[in-house]
């Protein structure tokens, strides 16, 4: 068990989405509630995340929950399997993931939920982590990110994003004076994208919400239950309130 807890903790630091210090987190867009930005999600999901990325907690038949159906599934998002009701897997064994990539890509089925801290929700980390990926000829993979500074995972959107340059201006530390900082001032467009800025963003969003509701199925149907409940108890709570006065209306 010591020794599984000493790999673990050597790995962390490569591990593809582990909250680094980096910039002020961006407000994700809520759109857990847009089937068809879900379904959006969940395409760009398998084809730029699912190859790395295991997500071995969902199936695939809970996408049916936003709207897709079997057929649907088949045709469009399922790769590594024929069946349905599979778990979400990868067919790179661990193995030849550590040796390529000096960790194993950790699975992604409640990264939205784990990534939450005091600088934002975990969909604020996601939204702002894939869109502050920058090239960075000083890092092993060429790429570096502002939200996770020495990044160990490549952009895996930048066939989408194109390929930007950071641009940082030295100034001097306030709470240190015999300190330089490197202040982030904006982006160096070196190659275009398929996408826009803006069209890039949404894509991002559709993303972050995807895995939102990937880390909890089930969540509008918790929250349609809890309405139910609520107004159940509402309602039985004025019929014993009328009933409590019925029986003590003769005694008092």
């Amino acid at each position: 068990m010591m020794k599984k807890m000493l790999v673990l903790l050597a790995l962390l630091p490569s591990l593809a989405f582990a909250s680094g210090e980096g910039i002020p987190l961006d407000r994700a867009p809520d759109l857990t509630n847009d089937m068809a930005a879900l379904q959006r999600g969940a395409k760009l999901f398998t084809n730029y995340c699912l190859n790395c990325h295991s997500a071995e907690s969902m199936r695939y038949n809970r996408l049916q929950d936003i709207g897709l159906t079997d057929k649907e599934i088949k045709d469009n998002l399922m790769f590594a399997s024929d069946k349905v009701g599979s778990l979400m897997t990868v067919a790179m064994n661990h193995d030849d993931a550590k040796k390529w990539f000096g960790a194993v890509p950790p699975d992604l089925s409640v990264i939205a939920r784990s990534r939450a801290s005091e600088r934002g929700s975990g969909a604020d980390y996601i939204y702002t982590y894939l869109r502050t990926y920058y090239r960075d000829p000083s890092r092993p993979t060429g790429w570096n990110n502002l939200a996770f500074p020495n990044v160990g995972m490549p952009n895996p959107l930048w066939q989408l994003q194109g390929q930007r340059m950071a641009k940082f201006e030295e100034e001097k530390d306030p709470e240190n004076s015999g300190e330089v900082i490197h202040k982030f001032v904006g982006y160096q467009q070196l190659t275009p994208g398929t996408m826009s800025e803006a069209q890039f963003d949404e894509a991002v969003a559709d993303l972050t919400n995807y895995l939102v509701f990937m880390g909890e199925p089930a969540r509008q149907t918790r929250f349609k239950l809890g309405v139910i409940v609520l107004l159940f108890f509402g309602v039985f709570t004025l019929f014993a309130w009328r009933l409590n006065a019925a029986y003590w209306k003769d005694i008092k």
